[in-house]
């Protein structure tokens, strides 16, 4: 998977590291210079900073002492414990960091061969829907000997610094890590899709059923792989890594390092008593300050757990910024999760996988309105329909379906400025069962997101059975820029862009002819169909022109509720639409009977309520039932 990571900026780590042994030289990295503009984007800088090699550091420097772990890190001068945070969150994870730290024993050094070291170090990182392979020299920022950034517990180890340099490189400067996002790191060690649940909605401190719930889903994120974080908001700058009296910081990222449910009691007993706790193990950054609430490190609590079990836990007394606490105690003091889970599409598991459609999109500005793809929100209604359209499926009764929207990141250097992220969000419409050309009118609303400046926007919801439309926007008209649209359901959506407004004239439409109308066709239930014993299992199909729309069985009812809609593209205007309505059997389906709907120009969302008819030809009979059905039609095609 990573041999297929792509070059960033092109620069080749084999290729290039064989150079230097070759000419007996230590890299040093064009693209990311030992420079004040590697450092900052704006300001000045504050002292002195030198560019030393670890070997000019301390005596035996390491990749790696005694292995990797999520208590190595420290947060440096930078405001980056957002991004320690997820490091950490990452070296509880054998898996994922050997995917960001590639090849990590051919990257250690080796004092048996100093003439195999080159200087020279690559990470892998998920960016925008591809892993690339981002190369780095081993000349780190320090003040008095000491690195300024984030640094290791031991000071000959260098793994940490090396990958914040190598972030800090895609970013553009160090400074541009200072005040970011978690979860944006957390997707980019894991090429994951990040939810973020806001704590204070819900009533979660209080409402048990609720907080239950959401610990059974942070713990099969946890479970499953994923990387978790979490904060307290600050209102204020003064709030602002202020400590509260508990040993909580304000505006500050914590790392979950553990999630389980603790077993209390001791001994035998323990294990025929069902009581358990719902507990979760957080880290804080600066590797001190700690909760001093019930369960920290020198509680009294722990005297309901058997040392076993404490054991089991890791617990320790020191002041090394990891400590334990209650789930509900979290959801008390903490206000947002970041869960960032990893999407599972192997078929090999034997836990549940998903379908994801992954798409690549642009927010671009034109004066045509047709060709405009930067509408803005659905607040500037005149141009919202002109913003990038995509059409998936669902298949099932009802699926959950997870949907992320990505903007590309962009870089902060000292010649452009701060990368500043658009406000982003979208929308999701339940549209006709058979449309295959852009909306221009609105439809039910299904779901929609938040808009918020973030890089990425995440949602998660339950959709029956259909087809959908989701339009990505930026907040105001005429932002541009590009998006990743990724969309999982449980089978194959078949999502893709919708990119024509109506259908397109070809060689054949003056001889096939070209339509001449636009009809939409809205069925929304029926009542008083011939019932059996159990009542009627009916469907309705709606014919036009040789084409047809089915909606699902609606079981058991002889009043079923179809809401189903079809749109067809006219040519034959004298030809009627006829609605039918079936009964679904096991060996061969029984017609119930149907209408013919004449549609005038420009109908506009006529409900009709029409008794049901034979098939007949001549003289049409009525059968027991009614259908009510609404139309739309128009001569303009892309009125709809």
């Amino acid at each position: 998977m990573f041999s297929c990571a792509k070059a960033y900026e092109d620069q080749n780590y084999s290729a290039l590291k064989r150079a230097c042994l070759r000419k007996k030289v230590l890299f040093e990295d064009p693209l990311f210079p030992a420079t004040d503009d590697s450092l900052y984007y704006k300001g000045t800088p504050g002292p002195t900073v030198r560019w030393k090699r670890p070997k000019d550091i301390c005596d035996d420097p390491r990749l790696f002492v005694d292995g990797i772990s999520s208590h190595d890190l420290h947060q440096g001068q930078v405001g980056n414990c957002w991004f320690v945070a997820a490091c950490s969150s990452l070296a509880s994870r054998e898996s994922l960091w050997q995917k960001v730290i590639p090849d990590w024993k051919e990257q250690e050094w080796n004092p048996e061969k100093p003439d195999s070291y080159a200087g020279i170090f690559h990470f892998n990182f998920w960016r925008f829907g591809e892993w690339v392979d981002v190369i780095v020299d081993d000349r780190l920022p320090t003040v008095n000997n000491q690195l300024i950034y984030c640094h290791s517990n031991s000071k000959n180890e260098f793994w940490c610094a090396l990958v914040e340099k190598a972030y800090a490189k895609l970013a553009g400067c160090y400074q541009a890590l200072d005040g970011g996002n978690t979860a944006d790191a957390l997707v980019d060690f894991t090429g994951g899709v990040s939810e973020p649940i806001d704590l204070t909605e819900g009533d979660l401190a209080t409402d048990e059923a609720k907080r239950n719930q959401l610990f059974e889903r942070v713990l099969k994120v946890h479970s499953r792989g994923g990387l978790i974080s979490a904060s307290i908001k600050a209102v204020t700058a003064a709030d602002m890594e202020a400590r509260l009296a508990c040993g909580l910081v304000k505006g500050h990222a914590y790392a979950v390092t553990d999630v389980r449910k603790v077993r209390l009691g001791h001994g035998l007993l323990a294990f025929f008593k069902s009581e358990k706790l719902d507990m979760i193990r957080l880290r804080n950054p600066w590797g001190e300050r700690e909760w001093t609430g019930p369960w920290s490190d020198t509680s009294e609590e722990w005297q309901k757990v058997s040392k076993s079990e404490r054991e089991k836990m890791g617990v320790t007394v020191q002041d090394d910024g990891e400590f334990w606490m209650t789930f509900e105690d979290m959801c008390r003091y903490f206000t947002d999760i970041i869960k960032c889970r990893l999407i599972n599409t192997s078929y090999l598991s034997i836990h549940k996988t998903w379908e994801e459609a992954r798409l690549h999109g642009a927010w671009t500005r034109h004066e045509d309105p047709q060709q405009n793809r930067s509408g803005g929100c659905i607040n500037h209604k005149d141009t919202f329909f002109q913003n990038p359209q995509y059409v998936f499926e669902v298949k099932k009764p009802e699926d959950e379906v997870l949907i992320s929207i990505q903007q590309r990141p962009k870089r902060s250097t000292r010649r452009e400025g701060k990368g500043e992220n658009l406000a982003i969000g979208f929308n999701i419409y339940k549209v006709e069962e058979n449309r295959q050309y852009r909306m221009h009118s609105l439809q039910h609303k299904a779901a929609s997101s938040i808009y918020i400046n973030s890089r990425s926007v995440f949602l998660r919801t339950e959709l029956p059975e259909g087809r959908y439309v989701i339009i990505p926007t930026t907040f105001e008209p005429g932002h541009t820029g590009e998006f990743l649209l990724r969309v999982f359901t449980d089978v194959p959506s078949n999502c893709r862009e919708l990119r024509l407004d109506e259908p397109p004239r070809t060689c054949w439409s003056s001889l096939c002819g070209y339509p001449q109308q636009v009809a939409q066709v809205h069925v929304l239930g029926a009542a008083g169909l011939k019932d059996s014993p159990t009542g009627a299992n009916s469907y309705v199909i709606i014919k036009c022109e040789g084409e047809k729309v089915r909606s699902a069985v609606q079981r058991g009812t002889s009043t079923p509720e179809y809401n189903v809609k079809g749109i067809f593209y006219r040519k034959k205007l004298a030809q009627p639409i006829t609605v039918q309505v079936w009964n679904h059997r096991v060996l061969k389906d029984e017609f119930l009977g149907q209408v013919h709907l004449k549609t005038a120009p420009d109908d506009l969302q006529d409900l009709h309520t029409l008794h049901l008819q034979d098939r007949s030809s001549r003289q049409p009979s009525d059968l027991p039932g009614i259908v009510a059905v609404r139309v739309l039609c128009s001569a303009s095609l892309t009125a709809v």
